[in-house]
Order: C-alpha cells, then structure tokens, then sequence
C-alpha cells in the first residue's frame, strides 16, 4: 500500500499516512436524503410522493404497493395516516430550484 500523496509505502493497512496525514481510503458517503412530504408529486397528502422520491421508485408503482397493502388487510391506511402525520413537509419547489443554481446578481450600469 502506497500513500497517494508522499508516495511512502505501508505493509500494514492504515487509514492515514503518519509522514504526511493524508487520508488513505475516501470517507464512506453518508445519505443526506430525508424521508418528506413530496410537494411536486401529491395526489392526496404527498406520503406516497415522498417514498418514490426517498426509493427513487416511480410514484405510480408506490401508490399500488399502497392500495394493495389497504386492501390485503387494512394496515396500509393506518400506515398512511401515521406517515402523512408524522413525516415533514418537503422543501418548496422553488426553495431546491434555488439552492440548486443560485444566479449571480450584476448590477445595472448606466452609460
């Protein structure tokens, strides 16, 4: 194992190099994604929006599995009420669109 800073080479697997610190492995990714209310895909509350969304499934196939779990033996419109009740309402629309690429503002020049 080689540091791919200082290029020093370990027989031992570490996280770090002691000669100069770098890291030798990438951090694991944590999943910044919160399970919310869908406002772009809302039928009814947006709970079943907001699972396709946090699976990245279709929403069509979430309200199916949905239905079916109502009909086959109730719990699904328990759980509906539960989850429309207690998850959070989603970021608003606009709110993603800006954070997502926000636009310099310049300022107006008179000549």
């Amino acid at each position: 194992m080689f540091c791919p800073q200082c290029g020093r080479e370990y027989s031992q697997k570490v996280n770090f190099c002691c000669h100069c610190g770098a890291a030798m492995f990438a951090p694991a990714r944590l999943n910044n994604k919160k399970l919310t209310l869908s406002r772009r895909d809302k039928k009814i509350a947006g709970v079943c929006g907001g699972f396709a969304e946090y699976l990245e499934l279709d929403p069509t196939l979430v309200r199916l599995l949905w239905v079916a779990l109502a009909f086959f033996g109730g719990w699904g419109i328990i759980a509906y009420l539960v989850a429309w009740i207690v998850m959070p309402l989603g970021p608003e629309i606009g709110e993603v669109r800006a954070t997502a690429s926000a636009p310099t503002a310049q300022p107006a020049t008179n000549h």
